[in-house]
Order: structure tokens, then C-alpha cells, then sequence
């Protein structure tokens, strides 16, 4: 893995623990997408190119399951994470 645990998962209160260990999986997920669509840029084999999008593919879904379950135990960032996209609508309507 290219992303590496920022902090001591022991010094977290006992309520966030799930949390956190969700987003680690998504960023884990995330650093996974990214190398294995950036391999893919780099070979020539086409056999080779599919198989690596064809995996970064279910790293996506992976990151999609940690995220539904990361909306559930955390409220604030549900709602947030709406927030930004209603930002996002808005200004691209402006544009």
C-alpha cells in the first residue's frame, strides 16, 4: 500500500475507531485505483491494460462499500458530503 496509517489507531477514542478504520480502507482503495490505472497507461499490452482496469474497476466498488458503511455511522459526514455536492451544482449552474 502507498498510503500509510497517519496516526496511532490506539490513541483514537473508542467511538471513532470504525470510522477511521473505514476511511483508511477508502484511501487504501483510492491508492490502489490509482496505480493500477496508471499502470495501465503505461503498457502496451493490451491484455495487460485490461486486466489492470478491469481491477482498479473493483476497487471502486470497494470504495463505494466503505463509503455506504462510513454514511451510516457518521452523520456529519453524510451530511456534509451532500453539502458539497449541492455546491458543486451550484456553481457549475453559474458557469
Amino acid at each position: 500500500m502507498i498510503s500509510k496509517i497517519p496516526f496511532d489507531i490506539k490513541l483514537l477514542k473508542k467511538e471513532n475507531i470504525d470510522k477511521e478504520i473505514l476511511r483508511i480502507g477508502i484511501i487504501a482503495e483510492l491508492d490502489a485505483i490509482n496505480l493500477y490505472e496508471q499502470l495501465a497507461d503505461m503498457t502496451s499490452d493490451e491484455r495487460l491494460k485490461k486486466i489492470l482496469l478491469d481491477i482498479a474497476k473493483e476497487e471502486k466498488t470497494h470504495v463505494g462499500e466503505f463509503l455506504a458503511l462510513l454514511l451510516e455511522l457518521d452523520r456529519e459526514q453524510k451530511d456534509e458530503l451532500e453539502k458539497g455536492k449541492e455546491e458543486v451544482e451550484e456553481k457549475l449552474k453559474k458557469a
